[in-house]
């Protein structure tokens, strides 16, 4: 598997933990329980490594045609 196909699979992947760790955030707001203070943290290291690799897929079209454009 080449490089740009493993980190979108890894951008999918990491995207359903952050939506499953805010739902479930919101779930136990909903149900009347309040968190501890840490666990509204949770979805931050999720979220720079999809902004990471989301910056990653959205450069990489643009870094690939400067090099392959000779005419």
């Amino acid at each position: 598997m080449n490089w740009s196909l493993w980190i979108r699979q890894f951008h999918r992947w990491v995207s359903i933990i952050f939506t499953a760790i805010v739902l479930a955030i919101f779930v136990m707001l909903g149900a009347g329980h309040e968190p501890a203070q840490w666990i509204y943290y949770l979805p931050l290291p999720p979220l720079f490594l999809l902004m990471f690799s989301g910056l990653y897929m959205f450069f990489r079209p643009y870094f690939r045609k400067r090099g392959g454009a000779a005419g």
